[in-house]
C-alpha cells in the first residue's frame, strides 16, 4: 500500500459526456465555453453554441454569431 504512486487520471470534460442539442430541431450542436468569476476565481460553464441548421427555426448564422 504505501508503495503505490498516486497517479492522476485524466478526467473528461463535461461537455463530452453530454453533448448538447438544439431544443427545435434537436440536432447536435457545437458546445462554447464561457467563464463567469465566482468567489474571486474564474469557473468555467459549458453552453450550447447556436444551431447551424438552415431548416431549423432557432437558425443563426455564422456572421451574425460573430457579431455578439
Amino acid at each position: 500500500m504505501g508503495d503505490e504512486k498516486h497517479q492522476a487520471h485524466p478526467t473528461p470534460a463535461p461537455q463530452a459526456e453530454h453533448p448538447f442539442r438544439c431544443p427545435a430541431c434537436g440536432r447536435p450542436v457545437e458546445t462554447v465555453v464561457q467563464r463567469h468569476k465566482s468567489l474571486a476565481v474564474f469557473v468555467p460553464e459549458w453552453r450550447p453554441a447556436p444551431c447551424r441548421n438552415p431548416d431549423c427555426p432557432q437558425y443563426v448564422p455564422e456572421e451574425a454569431a460573430a457579431e455578439q
